[in-house]
């Protein structure tokens, strides 16, 4: 039997595809907050120049990051949402499709704390370092 992603049932894929969506919702924050605020603090800001001259739509992003991390945050519980729910949902008895079920939980579960991590450090650089960074210098 073969263990390609078509063998997977449907709560695997839904879990898969959670865990995707997951992640492409927290690398939006990455995009508007660290990714900006790395470039500067290593020194590198005309690099962060060339970046957003060379994609304009990131300053968008920053712009509106209370929105961006709203809809990341709402998309990230609906994927963990999913990802619980899917926990227990029950492998195929053949051996192979079997391993191909734990194997993608285990790296839809994988997947979805990087996210996490991501949206963690997203927030951390939009919300709470530039809150430090006042309360120091008031």
């Amino acid at each position: 039997m073969s263990s390609s992603p078509d063998s997977l049932d449907a709560p695997q894929r839904q879990g898969l595809a959670s865990a995707w969506l997951a992640l492409f919702a927290s690398s939006s924050t990455l995009i508007c907050c660290a990714l900006p605020a790395l470039l500067v603090a290593l020194g590198a800001g005309a690099a962060l120049s060339s970046v957003v001259s060379a994609v304009p739509q990131v300053v968008w992003v920053s712009e509106h990051k209370v929105p961006v991390f709203a809809a990341a945050v709402v998309l990230m519980v609906v994927g963990g949402w999913v990802q619980w729910r899917n926990r227990t949902a029950p492998c195929p008895v053949d051996p192979n499709l079997r391993n191909a079920c734990l194997r993608t939980r285990r790296f839809s579960a994988g997947l979805y704390f990087f996210s996490l991590a991501l949206l963690a450090v997203g927030g951390w650089f939009a919300f709470v370092a530039p809150w430090l960074a006042g309360v120091e210098a008031g």
